[in-house]
């Protein structure tokens, strides 16, 4: 290679370098300074970096959605508001994203009944044995949300969101006995169990599935979560109040 060619190379890499630092797009941020902004800013009197003590808070990836389209996720954020509703004692389902939870359960295998025996014949189950329906927990969950609809725009001409507390309510008793249409041969009664059910294990499950933001379920009930031991805090005489541990909260130990 040619001294000649080595300079252009050289030239290349050097503006390309430049408009890099400039522009922010390093760490493919679009925002003023993307992830770097973030950790220094510039004096424009001495033009040198300085440390930024503000830090933008980081998103939650627990919270995406994967099953739910928009309108379904409102629709079972209300639902599940109604079951575990916010009251003077701490919030609610959906504060607790109650429904991220639900989300992520019916996007996985229990979703599809990866481990349930699916194959005749069918019985109807004695009060005592668990429910086996022919069809997925998730294609299940579709349909009561779609019923949930299809329920209230009938008998009050109103979209379930719409709708005010108690009428919410009496939606959702008639879904619990069973009064509503049956969902693809399945009664309404065992789509409510699940909904209810998926509902406070959102509420109480750890925050790494999705619900239970920020341990205010286990707070509220002053549980102390996930502990590798507590060979301290038995020794005392006195009781001990210990502050919410995570899963996430071992990591590095």
């Amino acid at each position: 290679m040619s001294d000649k060619e080595k300079s252009q190379i050289e030239k290349q890499v050097s503006t390309r370098r430049t408009f890099l630092k400039n522009s922010g797009l390093t760490v493919g941020g679009l925002i003023i300074g993307g992830a770097v902004g973030s950790l220094f800013g510039r004096n424009p009197e001495s033009d040198v970096k300085t440390e930024q003590t503000t830090h933008a808070q980081a998103a939650n990836p627990n919270e995406a959605l994967m099953f739910f389209y928009p309108d379904e996720y409102q629709t079972t954020m209300a639902a599940a508001e109604r079951i575990f509703p916010k009251d003077e004692l701490g919030p609610g389902a959906m504060e607790l994203n109650a429904a991220i939870y639900i989300d992520h359960q019916l996007a996985s295998q229990w979703g599809v009944n990866a481990k349930d025996y699916r194959l005749g014949p069918f019985y109807d189950p004695d009060p005592t044995q668990g429910q086996q329906i022919r069809i997925l927990r998730k294609d299940l969950f579709r349909l009561g949300i779609k019923a949930l609809d299809d329920y209230s725009n009938k008998k009050y001409q109103k979209k379930f969101i719409e709708l005010e507390a108690k009428e919410q309510d009496e939606v959702l008793i008639a879904f619990e006995k069973g009064e509503a249409n049956s969902l693809s041969g399945v009664p309404t009664s065992v789509f409510f169990k699940m909904l209810r059910n998926l509902t406070m294990e959102g509420v109480y499950a750890d925050p790494m599935y999705g619900g239970n933001k920020e341990m205010l379920g286990w707070k509220m009930r002053k549980y102390p979560g996930t502990r590798m031991s507590y060979t301290k805090e038995i020794q005392s005489d006195k009781f001990v109040q210990l502050e919410p541990n995570n899963l996430q909260s071992h990591m590095g130990h």
